[in-house]
């Protein structure tokens, strides 16, 4: 048992350290390049904060046969990633976070809702709804409304993403050629325990006799977000707030499209017919607390902190629902 936490910390700390380097020379790399701001904040950085979720998914279905963490994982994520925002409420002093946030964000929010749904369906749907091969049919369609996403994000969100690309001083001392080497050690890092992780997540399973849904729902998501605590913390760190609302929701997006790949991975079958039931819990939990954020971004409270008592509240219901069911 021992054993199995001290691998799970170190999965914690290697993610955390190369997590943080990753988002700084990923910045670099956007400033050397001069690459479009909103599109560098939507795809390079939200890509490099998923990155973990990508590689132990990848992972979990090739070679550790277990799906449950994989799907876990995806699912887990979103859900805490949305709970962030309420730490992040909570941590802020004066007006809320959604007082002075621009609306563009209820675009993210909005898709990130209807991929949501996608999945959720398919879970509901389990083994009765169609496949191309061994793919379900929702990797398709959860392809096509990202690139949708994408496409109408970029289009509205032009003036939003700029402070994910400056939360940091800019980097005169390096070269290109120097960021894209760190980027590419520090994400070799995040590969190598993104693949490691589903294996500590089943010897945790174990060890504490528990669900391998239940582990991947909660332990599992929760090291492989620690690129999204970071970023958004450094984002509240220096006021923008923006930058913070809008990356935890694109990795959101993210996140989903990660599903797709499981399951192109995945060749038993289409791979929410083969996971548990439990895992609707965290879809629908996810589409809830990413409408609450639709409504307090809309509304715009000042004063009033109901979008974080509700973020919460629904946090530690899904946490509680899932290990009540998933066991």
């Amino acid at each position: 048992m021992l054993r199995a936490w001290l691998e799970f910390a170190a999965c914690l700390a290697v993610i955390g350290y190369a997590g943080f380097n990753l988002t700084r020379y990923a910045d670099a790399i956007a400033e050397k390049t001069r690459l479009s701001a909103s599109w560098t904040g939507l795809a390079l950085l939200a890509t490099v904060t998923s990155l973990p979720e990508l590689m132990t998914g990848a992972s979990a279905v090739t070679v550790a046969s277990a799906p449950n963490i994989a799907i876990g994982d995806v699912l887990g994520s979103a859900v805490f990633n949305l709970f962030l925002l309420a730490l992040v409420d909570l941590l802020r002093r004066g007006e809320s976070i959604y007082a002075h946030a621009s609306r563009g964000h209820i675009v993210s929010a909005a898709f990130g809702i209807a991929l949501l749904g996608i999945v959720l369906i398919g879970l509901v749907l389990g083994d009765g709804g169609p496949a191309i091969g061994h793919v379900g049919w929702y990797s398709p369609a959860i392809i096509a409304a990202y690139a949708l996403a994408i496409h109408a994000v970029l289009r509205y969100e032009r003036g939003l993403t700029p402070a994910a690309l400056h939360m940091a001083p800019r980097h005169p001392h390096l070269t290109l050629r120097q960021a894209v080497l760190r980027y590419a050690l520090f994400a070799a890092a995040v590969v190598a325990a993104g693949a490691w992780l589903p294996f500590v997540g089943l010897d945790l399973a174990r060890a504490m006799g528990w669900s391998n849904t239940f582990v991947g729902t909660l332990f599992v998501a929760l090291v492989t977000s620690v690129p999204e605590i970071v970023t958004t913390f450094a984002a509240v760190r220096i006021g923008a707030l923006d930058m913070a609302i809008g990356g935890v929701l694109g990795s959101n997006l993210f996140d989903v499209v990660i599903v797709a790949v499981d399951d192109l991975l995945y060749v038993r079958g289409p791979i929410l017919a083969d996971v548990s039931p439990a895992h609707a819990i965290s879809a629908a939990s996810a589409i809830v607390m990413s409408a609450c954020v639709v409504a307090a971004l809309w509304v715009r409270p000042r004063r009033s902190r109901w979008p974080t008592a509700v973020l919460a509240a629904l946090f530690l219901l899904n946490a509680w629902a899932v290990h009540r069911v998933a066991g």
